[in-house]
């Protein structure tokens, strides 16, 4: 058996239930799991304030993974271990043709939100991450600033046409994903959770193969991928389970608790 020692997790509809929260059979495994010396840390596409928040409920002290892998930086003193920004360039590519074809983008500038106009699309995305956000008009000052994610929301078989557009358009610049269905998210080609995985395992010096990621959708699955156990959660995409050593239970169902008692603290 394996002595895993880095736990990668990734927050909405993983870690967290679909009351938002870490229930309390969630919270005692990853106590179990820190108190028996394994590094958990966090890989999400959130923003660092947002992802800052749950991880210091879940009393996690160490550096998290945030904006899909494109900025990883200490909980306790806030130290930028590793960041890649957007390539101006291809940032202003991606805004023009989004105000050329009527496109929701955002923009995420020292850790704070920004959008050209208020709307729905915005509204309903910080309320679900309880996100504040800041409106710019003159939208491409935010443009040439550097960012380590911009997003695009709209309907998830739209983004799906648009995927390929814009693979053409920026070219090998950029990591593209999907987070959730509406949410299309460009990062630097190096801003993947995969690359960030890695770069901790080094950091923590163990072996890719001594660690566990645990996800749910296709923005989890380069570090499934690299992880020496590649978990879906039971709510997980089908192409996501397909490519997973491992599907646990849903996110409802305490899946994290689960592969950490089957894979950590009962493991022989």
């Amino acid at each position: 058996m394996t002595d895993y020692k880095l736990i990668a997790i990734d927050i909405d509809d993983t870690l967290i239930n679909d009351d938002k929260e870490v229930t309390p059979g969630v919270q005692q495994a990853l106590e179990q799991a820190v108190a028996k010396g394994v590094v958990v840390t966090l890989a999400t596409g959130r923003a660092y304030a947002s992802a800052q928040a749950i991880a210091r409920q879940t009393g996690l002290n160490v550096p998290i993974i945030t904006y899909q892998g494109a900025l990883i930086k200490n909980l306790l003193d806030e130290e930028v271990l590793y960041e890649r920004y957007v390539p101006v360039d291809a940032a202003r590519k991606l805004y023009e043709y989004c105000v050329e074809h009527n496109l929701h983008l955002q923009t995420y500038i020292d850790d704070k939100l920004y959008s050209r106009e208020e709307n729905q699309k915005l509204i309903d995305y910080c309320a679900l991450n309880r996100t504040p956000y800041y409106i710019e008009p003159d939208f491409i000052k935010m443009i040439e600033q550097p960012t380590p994610k911009m997003l695009i929301i709209d309907d998830p078989a739209y983004l799906d046409e648009l995927i390929p557009v814009f693979q053409e358009l920026l070219g090998d610049q950029m990591h593209i994903t999907k987070s959730k269905p509406y949410f299309l998210e460009f990062m630097h080609k190096e801003g993947t959770k995969g690359h960030a995985l890695t770069f901790l395992a080094n950091h923590f010096d163990c072996a890719l193969e001594q660690t566990i990621a645990i996800g749910d959708s296709w923005n989890d699955h380069e570090m499934l991928e690299c992880a020496g156990l590649g978990v879906a959660m039971g709510n997980a995409i089908e192409p996501l389970k397909e490519l997973a050593d491992y599907v646990t239970l849903s996110n409802n169902e305490d899946g994290v608790k689960h592969v950490i008692e089957k894979f950590v603290l009962n493991a022989e």
